[in-house]
């Protein structure tokens, strides 16, 4: 994600025309061009239309429809970023949830029980860490420089990597209150913690493993080339030659507003518009550690 200042005009119109998006949509563009060029050429030069023709009045059916169009661009991107900040208020709750568990546990355990501080020292940095690449990729790896305690060699990759490190926490935790070394009460008051991982890891699941409908998103992309493509039809009456480059700018403005839902819509990604989780992830092993360090 990009840290920029919004009330810099020029560095954020650079930014756009710099992105992904421009350069994912030249060819489109350039095609346009040459649509464009050729329906104008086609009704002035071929057919040699006249002001009074019917094909004049096609751009009434594209006003309505542009109304339409622009209803469904707004829907959809706000419904993208509804889910880039629902994915952003759950890994403030994870921050929040291992901050949390960190200073109680640090408050619970004897400051001479280094085995223990120093497990969960790295398992809450290990949660953090695997949900992080689990959202990342299909895949579970465990990023650890030191293992210090053998249940974490029992964790398998091939297997869910959030579940197995909240169950791990959760196994020692309870095995704590056996030895005597957490009270009830104390058991009790973790808890919250303990279960506000698994709760997050769903719900960054839920977002990652449901996409847009195929059908909506596919309706939007076939409704803004067939809007554009036919709009040099009506406009060369108004417009003359001047469509080839009127038609373009406005595909690429509406081409633009679906190619920024399709960013977003899935906030775990690498792209410079999705959440820094890598960076989240490493805050919450430093605050982690400097809270449990024995």
């Amino acid at each position: 994600m990009i840290v920029y200042n919004p009330k810099d005009w020029f560095k954020t119109i650079s930014y756009l025309h710099n992105s992904k998006i421009f350069k994912r949509l030249l060819p489109y563009l350039i095609i346009s061009i040459f649509v464009s060029w050729g329906l104008a050429y086609l009704e002035l030069e071929y057919l040699k239309l006249s002001d009074r023709s019917w094909i004049k009045n096609i751009t009434t059916v594209h006003n309505l429809l542009g109304f339409v169009l622009s209803l469904l661009l707004v829907f959809r991107t706000n419904t993208a970023y509804d889910r880039w900040w629902e994915a952003r208020k759950q890994w403030g709750a994870l921050t929040n949830t291992s901050r949390t568990l960190a200073i109680k546990m640090n408050a619970f355990l004897d400051p001479l029980d280094k085995v223990n501080r120093s497990f969960y020292r790295k398992s809450i940095t290990l949660f953090a860490e695997t949900l992080y690449t689990y959202l990342r990729s299909d895949y579970t790896k465990f990023m650890l420089d030191e293992i210090e305690h053998p249940e974490l060699n029992a964790l398998d990759e091939k297997k869910h990597g959030p579940n197995q490190v909240a169950a791990l926490i959760y196994k020692k935790t309870n095995l704590l209150y056996k030895e005597g070394k957490l009270s009830g009460d104390q058991f009790i008051l973790i808890n919250k913690e303990l279960t506000a991982l698994t709760e997050v890891t769903g719900a960054c699941e839920r977002i990652k493993n449901t996409p847009i409908p195929l059908g909506y998103s596919a309706f939007i992309k076939t409704f803004i080339v067939l809007y554009t493509a036919t709009l040099p039809i009506g406009l060369v009456f108004s417009m003359g030659y001047f469509v080839i480059a009127a038609v373009p700018f406005i595909f690429y403005v509406l081409a633009t507003l679906e190619m920024i839902g399709e960013s977003i819509e899935d906030p775990f990604g690498s792209d410079s518009d999705d959440l820094p989780i890598e960076k989240i992830s490493a805050n919450i092993k430093k605050h982690t550690q400097e809270i449990l360090l024995a």
